[in-house]
């Protein structure tokens, strides 16, 4: 299917993916300025309370290796609709959860279900557009998507500066519920019956390996992964950061996540405005010299200070972001262009291997550094210069 063949007019498309991808991270980040009062009421620590984020994570990773295959076998549109009902179900569960352990187990569920924006999302994308027009798309909802984690936070404080932790929950459950409506009455199946797949296990598990032995998958999904996991450690952080080491308030989350999230927008602009004019490979390059120069002032500025202050702690965070969002939609679009049938799988596998290494950041290093600020930015130089790492070596490969 081609652009002007689509059924759906894109701008309204970018708009609907987009808000598809937030509801994921929407479940992460709205609830970060109510850890204080949930850890009181819970009685759960700082350590305890993080768990709610490693657990949803692993749970995401966990069926991401599924719902990519499921919508080559049965569509995009069923998958994308079943996900978010059971994310609106898990919300709810979450929101009357009377104990840690019970709001553990639902935000496992939430994180089973919630993958199903995201992942199915980039698969429509390709099932639509082609080259650089799907680089632009992809760019749009990067933007869209780029939104979440600023707003989120500045939500959730602002709900608890009214009511108490629970209405996050319900906030999540009413923001899934007009997804759902609006995925039933906008978004087309863009995986006709004649393209799917039938579901085998026996033969997704061997596709499974033959993706995860490809060694140009392996270096793409890993520079992608690497590259994102230098500022998801900030944002697994962001509680201990904004509270502890910028010393702000609940409801002041926003002065670490709108400049950060500002930069990946704007990232994200610049790479759908970049499509056609500068070559993916170039711009991946340029991404990551961005990055390295974030990483470096970040370093230098934690090495040169006692305490972290505004707006300079925030500064590199802004222009690593921005070099993150450069990367991304190239790393993403050229994973999916492997393996044209497979378009759900390959999303699934590379979603999969990001959220093992967000998990990873949220439930063991996270915990382990946030209260240092200088050993997070050296933690985060190191995830970009692995991540650059591998992308010269696909380089390397590709051209010679």
């Amino acid at each position: 299917m081609t652009a002007s063949a689509s059924p759906i007019p894109l701008r309204r498309l970018a708009l609907l993916l987009g808000g598809l991808a937030m509801f994921g991270p929407f479940s992460i980040d709205t609830i970060f300025p109510a850890f204080p009062q949930m850890g009181a009421q819970l009685g759960a620590d700082k350590l305890a309370m993080q768990q709610t984020i490693s657990v949803y994570l692993i749970a995401y990773a966990v069926t991401s290796v599924v719902h990519g295959p499921l919508s080559d076998a049965i569509g995009r549109r069923r998958v994308i609709l079943g996900g978010l009902a059971v994310f609106a179900l898990a919300s709810v569960g979450c929101a009357l959860a009377p104990d840690l352990a019970t709001l553990l187990a639902f935000r496992a569920l939430q994180g089973l279900s919630a993958g199903v924006g995201l992942i199915v999302g980039r698969a429509v994308i390709r099932d639509v557009l082609d080259g650089d027009d799907a680089q632009r798309l992809m760019s749009q909802v990067s933007m869209i998507f780029g939104v979440a984690p600023a707003i989120a936070p500045i939500i959730g404080g602002w709900i608890i500066g009214w009511s108490r932790w629970p209405m996050i929950f319900w906030f999540l459950v009413a923001f899934s519920l007009a997804l759902l409506v609006a995925t039933w009455k906008v978004l087309p199946e863009t995986h006709p019956p004649e393209a799917r797949l039938v579901l085998r296990p026996r033969r997704l598990a061997r596709d499974y390996v033959a993706i995860l032995l490809n060694p140009r998958f392996q270096r793409l999904a890993a520079a992608a992964a690497f590259n994102f996991g230098a500022l998801f450690l900030y944002i697994a952080s962001a509680p201990a950061y904004v509270l502890d080491l910028l010393r702000l308030d609940e409801r002041q989350f926003g002065w670490f996540f709108v400049p950060t999230i500002g930069g990946m927008v704007l990232g994200a602009w610049v790479s759908g405005r970049a499509a056609g004019r500068i070559s993916g490979a170039r711009l991946v390059s340029i991404g990551f010299a961005v990055s390295a120069v974030a990483a470096l002032f970040n370093v230098a500025y934690n090495l040169s200070v006692d305490a972290l202050a505004l707006p300079w702690a925030v500064l590199p965070m802004m222009l690593n972001a921005f070099g993150i969002a450069l990367v991304f939609p190239i790393l993403t679009l050229a994973v999916l262009d492997m393996y044209p049938r497979q378009r759900g799988s390959a999303s699934s596998l590379q979603a999969f291997t990001a959220l093992v290494s967000n998990a990873l950041i949220a439930g063991l290093l996270s915990p382990w550094i946030s209260g240092s600020g200088l050993w997070l930015a050296v933690a985060a130089g190191l995830f970009t210069a692995v991540g650059w790492a591998f992308w010269r070596w696909e380089s390397v490969v590709s051209r010679g």
